[in-house]
């Protein structure tokens, strides 16, 4: 099955992120076929940010895109990327930018779209 994961919101601040990708990795692990997707825009774009310190015991968004990242496709905004100055080597290894015509396309072709 084709799923499509879109992000809005900055990594920390509030548990969005947080929950999809638990979401998203819980996924994975019970259907081995899932065909998963996250698309990150506007200040879900700073999930993708190397270099991620947080404090000991807090969850990092970057380290939970590694499940995504091993199966699945990581798309990052172009124009959300440029608008908050981040640039390709910026992005966690294996994320890959994107303009919004191929978001676009991966929610139209997903069996599945969920929004966070």
């Amino acid at each position: 099955m084709g799923m499509t994961i879109v992000l809005n919101d900055a990594p920390y601040g509030n548990e969005r992120a947080y929950t999809a990708l638990r979401l998203a990795d819980a996924m994975l692990t019970l259907d081995e076929h899932l065909d998963l997707t996250v698309c990150l825009l506007g200040d879900a774009v700073w999930c993708a940010k190397q270099g991620q310190q947080t404090p000991e015991g807090f969850y990092n968004i970057g380290r939970m895109l590694r499940p995504v990242l091993r199966r699945g496709l990581v798309l990052v905004c172009e124009t959300c990327m440029a608008a908050r100055g981040l640039q390709t080597q910026d992005l966690i290894e294996g994320c890959r930018q994107a303009r919004l015509g191929e978001v676009g396309m991966m929610v139209l072709d997903a069996e599945k779209v969920l929004t966070f």
